[in-house]
């Protein structure tokens, strides 16, 4: 049977659960385990599918079709392990599930309550789908002390108590704060938090402690005598150089070790780290360095860009490149000319990544107009694709009202929402007017490339399997006139009616693709569209 670990997180937020969870990930399927993560969110929207970026940071997207927490993008770079939409709950999904129940009349009458009925069902979704696995991490979202994440810290003490405790293991993440003024560190928070978890009948086996100074010795035994757990279980957690540093440094601090001691596992094979220290070498000894500029509307979060931002990364990696990433606001190009040239110029590539609504899109359609002609490589993705032939439409094929219907009406919809297509599961429909993430294509959809096209180099195949998230698609009907502008359709959809790919052969690299190829890079396996794409900025610096 499974395995359980626990991940909480105490004192304050953004402490790292997420890349906790996805690093011991790593390091026991470096053992040879079998492992899956789970995210367990506290809030009461369904998914993140209708939060704004600046909320949540960006919508992860499985291959199911869910759209989850950005952690789970954490957790697949990690392991390489594609997550599924069991494994992302949140609280307003969870009552969603019990009030349609009890408005069937499931519970026969009976009064329904947080204990047993809410609890039960995070417990159900905790114990799903995990056949032949040897760990499940379960990262709880929220810190300890929040009203809204008493039912999961309720559930997890349940199922400590229903598996038996040589079945679970808690760990917990703490802040241990630099004092400046008093020159030391402070572990009472540490105390504090780990106090308030254990009231609530989950005591941590194991500590990770983040930290700006190292944690000495004697602050470490402190923290285990008031913590009750062994000075080895103290994990100290600087900060890394790197993130995919992290597995590695909690390896050398003994947190995978410490796991599998409070699981009473003693005879686990040593850790295969090859891929991290390849990984690592990479990121300190790159042979070059190139300059991204990626034109958005988000650019103020960069978590709203995370797998994008880490895929140019991987990008680098393959080629053994430092990337540096200039994030542009789309609309301070948007009737600036000078403003656009003297800040695109001295980039050696140009990213439109996806988004929605009309804001920015302008700014996006010039700098696409100015890649296009500077023979500055170009990676437009989702409504970055799009912005590539409403430019290309309005520039070179004589459209000059082309435009999108998500911006309004216009007499020439180049792009426009899209309410029946075909998926492996058959005709899939959509109503205009459907709830918001209703109307949306998600999840993964195969295409088709042309076998002499940029993109089929690049993949090395003619067969791809790619995840979308999007209402709008290019209007199929104004193919002929697009391609007579000099813009290739080289991937469609398997029945030919859905754009998925455009680029223009006469450019040095210039593609566009309607789905997020972000979602599925990893650091040991670049995708190949980000490798390719930064393979052109190497090419393009040596030409500046």
């Amino acid at each position: 049977m499974a395995r359980f670990i626990f991940v909480t997180g105490g004192v304050v937020s953004s402490l790292g659960k997420g890349l906790l969870s996805a690093s011991l990930g790593a390091l026991l399927q470096a053992r040879g385990f079998k492992v899956r993560i789970r995210k367990f969110d506290p809030y009461l929207n369904v998914d993140p599918g209708t939060m704004s970026p600046y909320q949540h940071g960006e919508v992860y997207v499985t291959d199911d079709g869910a759209e989850t927490d950005l952690d789970l993008g954490h957790y697949e770079r990690f392991t390489g392990i594609s997550a599924r939409q069991s494994d992302n709950v949140t609280t307003g999904r969870i009552y969603r599930d019990i009030i349609m129940k009890e408005r069937r009349g499931d519970y026969l009458g009976a009064t329904v309550q947080v204990i047993p009925h809410v609890t039960n069902a995070i417990k159900e979704f905790a114990l799903s789908d995990i056949d032949g696995l040897d760990f499940v991490i379960c990262e709880i979202g929220g810190t300890v002390g929040d009203i809204e994440s008493l039912p999961f810290v309720e559930a997890i003490r349940q199922l400590r108590n229903d598996l038996g405790r040589d079945q679970t293991v808690s760990v917990h993440t703490t802040l241990v704060p630099w004092i400046k003024a008093a020159g030391e560190l402070k572990t009472k928070p540490t105390q504090h938090s780990v106090r308030e978890i254990s009231s609530l009948g989950v005591a941590p086996d194991v500590l990770l402690c983040r930290c700006e100074k190292e944690i000495p010795q004697s602050d470490r035994e402190k923290i285990a005598q008031f913590c009750n757990v062994p000075p080895s279980a103290v994990i100290q957690a600087l900060d890394a150089r790197s993130i995919y540093d992290v597995p590695l440094q909690y390896h050398n601090e003994g947190l995978d070790d410490e796991v599998l001691k409070a699981f009473r596992i003693h005879d686990a094979p040593a850790p295969d780290l090859s891929r991290w220290t390849d990984v690592m070498d990479r990121v300190d000894h790159p042979e070059g360095e190139v300059t991204i500029g990626v034109v958005g509307k988000y650019v103020g979060l960069p978590d709203a860009y995370k797998s994008l931002n880490e895929a140019l990364v991987h990008g680098g990696l393959a080629n053994r490149s430092k990337v540096h990433i200039r994030w542009l606001d789309a609309e301070m190009f948007e009737g600036d000319d000078d403003n656009l040239a003297a800040e695109l110029e001295p980039l050696h590539g140009i990213l439109v990544p996806g988004g929605f609504g009309e804001r920015g899109t302008e700014g996006k359609i010039a700098s696409v107009r100015f890649a296009r002609e500077r023979k500055v490589p170009f990676f437009g993705i989702c409504l970055g694709m799009q912005m590539a032939c409403i430019e290309g439409a309005r520039n070179l094929a004589g459209i000059a009202e082309a435009s999108s219907t998500e911006f309004g009406e216009t007499p020439e919809p180049v792009v426009g929402l899209i309410t029946e297509w075909m998926s492996n599961e058959g005709l899939q429909k959509r109503a205009e007017d459907g709830d918001m993430g209703g109307t949306m294509r998600l999840g993964a959809y195969d295409a088709r490339l042309s076998g002499n096209s940029h993109a089929a180099a690049a993949y090395g195949t003619t067969e791809i399997s790619e995840r979308h998230r999007h209402r709008y698609e290019v209007n199929i009907h104004y193919k002929d006139a697009l391609e007579k502008g000099g813009l290739v359709f080289s991937g469609m959809s398997p029945d030919g009616q859905l754009p998925e790919i455009v680029e223009r052969p006469d450019h040095p690299w210039f593609i566009g693709v309607q789905f997020h190829p972000e979602l599925k890079s990893r650091p040991f396996e670049p995708h190949p569209l980000f490798a390719g794409f930064i393979a052109a900025a190497v090419k393009q610096s040596r030409l500046v």
